[in-house]
């Protein structure tokens, strides 16, 4: 039985863009070669300030990972993680069904917008 997992990891601020980007390739590559996973959405947060220094590093590459993979082989990413250098930080989590739910509806654009269509269309009635 195969489960929704999130993972979030951060890289050092000292790899170049060609260096992040092949990170990035090498564990998208054991998620699906390695563990058989199904990469279902990822996003490049870029550059971002960290909310206090690891390594003595105050910035790091964020990069998110949605992927369905079988629970018993979720381990084996976590493990190239720890052994790669590259990452400072990460952190997977099992989705349940309401965090899928908001991801589709965020990945749509749904989420965060009724609030300024309401704006919007108060500030057409009073006009």
């Amino acid at each position: 039985m195969t489960k929704n997992y999130e993972t979030v990891f951060i890289l050092t601020p000292v790899l170049s863009e060609v260096q992040m980007k092949d990170a990035v390739e090498k564990f998208k590559k054991v998620l699906q070669e390695s563990i058989g996973a199904e990469i279902i959405h990822e996003e490049n947060w870029g550059l971002r300030k960290l909310a206090y220094p690891i390594q003595h590093k105050s910035n790091g590459f964020y990069y998110l990972i949605e992927f369905k993979a079988d629970p018993l082989k979720v381990s084996t990413l976590e493990i190239e993680y720890r052994r790669d250098e590259k990452i400072i930080r990460f952190l997977t989590t099992v989705l349940d069904k309401y965090a899928i739910d908001y991801n589709e509806r965020r990945r749509k654009g749904l989420v965060g917008r009724k609030k300024e269509q309401k704006e919007v269309s108060t500030t057409e009635k009073e006009n």
